[in-house]
């Protein structure tokens, strides 16, 4: 074979690969057919509809602690520190029944138990024991787990209450 030929080859072999590569960006026809411009939404859809059922059943399993119906008031201080997961805080949902995260624990653990886990506290964080009273518990109840904290060497004592809204009395 000559120059001449090879070059000719090669030329054509890239016009073919060009009108190869033309074609499948017009749908795959020589016809020249228009181009589909228009955005499908449907996987999307379907991606947002399977991340919000995620979350409606992930959300719940975020709270901390145990429901309580603790007491509103109209001025309680906000403390940040009580959402850390390391936090101490003591549950009395009802008369007699103690919870320190989401443990339950019986009135004469509450010491020792109250003392572990502040020592997973680092000491940059409060050294603060927070206690979520119900609405319907007796006060020698609340009465009894302060003293629980003070005998576990502790005397920061937050008492938990949520914030009246405007329209609530």
């Amino acid at each position: 074979m000559k120059k001449e030929d090879i070059l000719r080859n090669v030329a054509e072999n890239i016009w073919e690969e060009r009108g190869i590569a033309m074609s499948a960006e017009n749908g795959g026809t020589s016809g020249g057919s228009q181009l589909n411009s228009d955005i499908n939404v449907t996987p999307m859809v379907d991606i947002m509809l399977v991340l919000l059922i995620i979350f409606m059943v992930v959300t719940p399993l975020l709270q901390t602690g145990v429901n309580v119906a603790i007491p509103k008031g109209l001025n309680p201080d906000e403390q940040g520190d009580i959402t850390n997961e390391r936090a101490v805080v003591v549950s009395i949902p009802f008369a007699g029944s103690y919870f320190i995260g989401r443990d339950q624990v019986s009135k004469d653990d509450l010491v020792e138990t109250i003392k572990n886990r502040m020592k997973l506290r680092r000491p940059d964080e409060p050294q603060a024991v927070y206690i979520r009273g119900g609405i319907g518990v007796p006060y020698g109840d609340v009465v009894d787990v302060i003293n629980s904290v003070r005998n576990a060497g502790y005397q920061e004592i937050g008492l938990v209450a949520e914030k009246l809204k405007p329209n609530e009395q």
